[in-house]
């Protein structure tokens, strides 16, 4: 165990063994963190039934006469527990697209290995680099064709982490129409970027899927805050070049 994870390793004991408030401050922190990682994955909201479905899991079902086994057993504190949430939901989500691609199924005891360590058993990936650049650029382009108000959505949402309700006074928009502008974008800036990947740059459907469940397991350079604030510089420097 990382010692800097002993706080998210107890957080998960406490859940694993029914603790309610445990379980009450796991959905009021980590909910949020599981949807925008479903919404990475699938702008259409198409996997937020695998982050529902995951809860089920991580609360445990017993059997009749069995003891109730939750799959926060697995986390051992290597990483943070968002990580692992993170790369457990990926991991579901690439095993859907798989199947759905006809590919074979994976072993269990394979899975099971890689819930167990929050990481992937296969051998890495030598174009993970390359199509995580691929991937950036794609989305540095995306955000830079959206107009200046889904801009403010975007940023209030993921960089400030307002809630609904708040960016929709600050739109003069109902809740509602904010969750649906968001999920609006989300398909505008999935779509172009799978464009992009697919037409300028020649990857497949699985490595695009690939790209975005890596993505979702470990955002790194795809930081939005970043990505925005680049967004907003270049567009500065393009105005005082035109001065």
């Amino acid at each position: 165990m990382n010692p800097s994870y002993a706080r998210d390793l107890e957080l998960a004991r406490q859940c694993a063994a029914g603790d309610e408030a445990a379980w009450e401050r796991f959905i009021l922190e980590y909910r949020p963190i599981l949807y925008r990682a479903a919404d990475a994955l699938d702008a259409s909201g198409a996997a937020r039934d695998l982050a529902d479905a995951l809860y089920a899991d991580l609360y445990g079902v017993a059997d009749a006469g069995a003891e109730r086994r939750s799959l926060f057993r697995y986390f051992q504190g290597r990483s943070s527990l968002a990580t692992w949430l993170r790369a457990v939901l990926s991991q579901r989500y690439v095993d859907r697209v798989r199947a759905q691609k006809r590919f074979e199924p994976l072993p269990e005891e394979d899975r099971q290995a890689r819930l167990d360590s929050g990481h992937d058993g296969d051998p890495p990936d030598p174009n993970r680099a390359r199509h995580a650049a691929l991937l950036r650029e794609a989305l540095l382009h995306a955000v830079d064709r959206l107009d200046s108000r889904d801009r403010l959505r975007l940023g209030s949402y993921y960089v400030q982490e307002l809630t609904l309700a708040q960016i929709g006074r600050l739109l003069r928009e109902h809740e509602a129409t904010v969750s649906r502008q968001l999920n609006r974008i989300r398909r505008v800036l999935r779509d172009a970027v799978e464009r992009q990947l697919r037409d300028d740059h020649g990857l497949s459907g699985p490595q695009i899927a690939e790209c975005f469940a890596a993505a979702a397991e470990d955002a790194g350079p795809l930081d939005l805050a970043q990505i925005l604030g680049e967004d907003e510089l270049r567009k500065k420097s393009a105005q005082d070049r035109s001065i």
